[in-house]
C-alpha cells in the first residue's frame, strides 16, 4: 500500500494538497468500486489508471478491505469562506435536496451524518473543496462515469456552478462526528437508482 500513500499521504488520511482524497475509513465497496472504474476507464487519472490497469478483482477487493479497516483521525475542520446565503444553498441541498428538480437530499444516500452508507456510499466531510468540485465537475462534463444507472451524473448535472461551489465548500469544512464509521445499509431504499451502490 505504499504507492497509495504517495498521493493519499499517510496511511490513505489524504494530503493538505488539496486533490487528493482521504480514502482511510470509506466503505469496502465504494473504494472497490473507485478501484475497477479507474482500471477500466470510467475514471480518468493517469496514475491510477496505469497502477490499476493489470490489476484483479481479488487484488483490488484487499487494497479496498486494508483502507476501509483504517480508523484514523480526522483533520480539524477548516472555514469555509461561506456567505450566509451559499450556506443557506449548500445546507438546503444536503438535507433536503431540490424535489422539483429530482435533486435528492444528499443524507438520503450519503447517511444522515454524511459519514458515508454501507455497502458502497462514500462519506464526504473534510474532503478537500477542490477535489469535490473536481469530481462533480467531471460527471457534468462526462470525463467520470459510473456503473449504470450513474446517479451521482444525474445529480451533478442538476446542480449549478454556484451549488456545486457551496457545497463543496460547505463540506469541506464540516467537523466530522465522534462515529465517523459509514451507516449500515438498513431497509430504507435510496431514493434514486444507483449502479455503484448496489455492491
Amino acid at each position: 500500500m505504499q504507492p497509495c500513500a504517495m498521493c493519499h499521504g499517510k496511511e490513505g488520511r489524504s494530503t493538505r494538497v488539496g486533490y487528493f482524497p482521504r480514502i482511510a475509513g470509506k466503505p469496502q465497496g465504494y473504494l472497490f468500486n473507485q478501484l475497477q472504474n479507474f482500471r477500466d476507464g470510467r475514471r480518468r487519472n493517469p496514475a491510477m489508471n496505469h497502477l490499476m490497469q493489470f490489476m484483479t478483482d481479488d487484488y483490488l477487493q484487499e487494497i479496498a478491505a486494508y483502507f476501509s479497516s483504517l480508523e484514523l483521525p480526522y483533520p480539524p475542520a477548516r472555514p469555509n469562506g461561506l456567505t450566509p446565503e451559499q450556506v443557506q444553498v449548500a445546507e438546503t441541498l444536503v438535507f433536503r435536496g431540490a424535489p422539483q428538480r429530482q435533486i435528492p437530499a444528499c443524507v438520503a444516500c450519503h447517511g444522515a451524518k454524511m459519514t458515508g452508507r454501507q455497502p458502497a456510499m462514500p462519506g464526504l466531510l473534510t474532503l478537500p473543496a477542490d477535489y469535490l468540485i473536481g469530481q462533480l465537475g467531471a460527471w457534468q462534463t462526462g470525463l467520470r462515469h459510473a456503473k449504470a444507472p450513474d446517479c451521482m451524473a444525474d445529480v451533478a448535472k442538476r446542480l449549478t456552478a454556484d451549488e456545486v461551489s457551496a457545497l463543496a465548500n460547505w463540506l469541506s469544512s464540516q467537523a466530522v462526528p465522534a462515529d465517523p464509521r459509514p451507516v449500515p445499509a438498513g431497509n430504507e431504499p435510496l431514493p434514486i437508482r444507483c449502479g455503484s451502490g448496489e455492491r
